[in-house]
């Protein structure tokens, strides 16, 4: 068998900044949303040709700010609080022998413009930046089946954490609405799923947290007193360079 060599055909721009902003899966954060950018050769429009009568795509693309070489056999997926380990091929981990992931994406709109192309979708759960490898379109009669099952993702995960905003954060986030209408939402949707690692969740801690979304760095905390009840303390533009 022979070594693939796997060159990106887009990139995707999105709001996370950094892996510790991303949701775990697309469509929990509804104002996630993403652009995917073709690159040269493969942004001309004839190749995305017939691609506007699909709702939904597969996105093949690489998990390129994980270290490499770095997979185990058995991972500790965080539906499982961290504790409990099964096979790298039984997750969705990051760390993986080939670091592809595949994602499920709704296709809200197809751009051709000024020599580019461009695939306006809805919530995704990828870093800004990411290197996309291929684009299918989702077939509804083929990959849907709604009674799958799902071993232990079967539900929705449920929100975990309660947000609540300081005097200064809710002030920043008036402002910054103006540009980022639904920020408000948006930063809430991200949070309460609890991003921190799965040995870190449902403790105290008294760590300040700051997370990139956007141009911003959201800087919140959990609350000394209540474990579950998330204070955003400040949205500070992050500084160039």
């Amino acid at each position: 068998m022979n070594d693939l060599t796997l060159t990106p055909i887009a990139i995707i721009h999105t709001p996370y900044k950094e892996k510790f902003s991303v949701p775990r899966q697309p469509d929990l954060v509804q104002d996630g949303v993403g652009i995917v950018e073709l690159l040269p050769p493969y942004n001309s429009p004839e190749t995305v040709k017939g691609l506007e009568q699909f709702s939904h795509l597969w996105l093949i693309f690489q998990f390129d700010q994980i270290q490499r070489g770095k997979w185990q056999p058995t991972v500790r997926p965080p539906r499982l609080g961290g504790n409990r380990r099964v096979g790298v091929f039984a997750s969705r981990a990051t760390h993986r022998p080939n670091p592809l992931g595949l994602s499920k994406v709704e296709l809200r709109k197809v751009e051709c413009i000024q020599g580019k192309v461009f695939l306006h979708l809805g919530a995704v759960d990828l870093v800004d930046g990411t290197p996309i490898f291929d684009i299918k379109p989702y077939i509804a009669y083929a990959d849907s089946e709604p009674n799958a099952r799902s071993g232990f993702a079967q539900e929705k995960p449920q929100a975990k954490l309660k947000i609540e905003f300081t005097e200064r954060a809710q002030s920043a986030v008036k402002k910054l609405e103006e540009k980022r209408p639904h920020l408000a939402r948006f930063i809430c949707e991200v949070i309460e799923q609890d991003p921190r690692p799965a040995y870190q969740q449902g403790k105290p801690s008294e760590r300040i947290y700051g997370m990139s979304l956007y141009e911003f760095n959201v800087k919140w905390r959990i609350k000394p007193e209540t474990p579950d009840v998330v204070e955003v303390l400040d949205i500070e533009k992050e500084k160039a360079g």
